[in-house]
């Protein structure tokens, strides 16, 4: 199984096959467009505009999952994405990264790339947050939180995972290293 196996819907709910990313280095990523993370929505358009020449792409994937800071439906969030943070690569539909009804690609992320513990700038006060939803959340590979971040090479491999809290000058580091 690669990351070319899966099939994800667009913004308006078509299919589009991720084998169409085939040789590019991509930051696959859950976001909120409510959150106290959403201010890196700027810092990644930074990133983007700076790699996608090069072959990177973001794919993001909205996800009301975590204190319901994506409310909307996914053409709601797309004109706010767009409008307000100026994203300029694409969003996908508003998906599940956890549960029974979470996306095939976000279960596979997450067998691919653990989750390793919450660090960087913020991780205490969201460990604190994300105990009060899950106590055992060390235990398990579950997303803990909005933009989370998952860095596939040229290859189809995943490579790395992201939290929220880790510097994104980390991952532009990690993005750069693959191209």
């Amino acid at each position: 199984m690669s990351i070319y196996d899966f099939e994800v819907k667009d913004g308006d709910g078509n299919p589009v096959s991720l084998s169409q990313y085939k040789d590019k280095v991509l930051l696959i990523v859950n976001s909120a467009t409510k959150c106290g993370f959403t201010p890196q929505y700027t810092e990644l358009n930074e990133i983007y505009a700076e790699f996608n020449e090069k072959g990177f792409e973001i794919l993001d994937f909205p996800c009301n999952q975590f204190g319901k800071q994506a409310p909307g439906t996914t053409e709601e969030i797309t004109e706010v994405c767009r409008s307000k943070w100026l994203v300029p690569y694409t969003i996908f539909d508003k998906i599940d990264v956890n549960g029974e009804n979470a996306s095939p690609l976000f279960e596979y992320l997450k067998q691919e790339q653990p989750f390793t513990g919450l660090t960087g700038k913020g991780a205490g006060k969201l460990k604190l947050v994300v105990k009060m939803m899950d106590k055992n959340y060390k235990d398990n590979n579950d997303i803990k939180w909005n933009f989370t971040k998952f860095l596939v090479d040229r290859e189809g491999n995943v490579v790395r995972r992201f939290e929220p809290t880790e510097d994104l000058a980390d991952v532009k580091d990690a993005i750069k290293a693959l191209l």
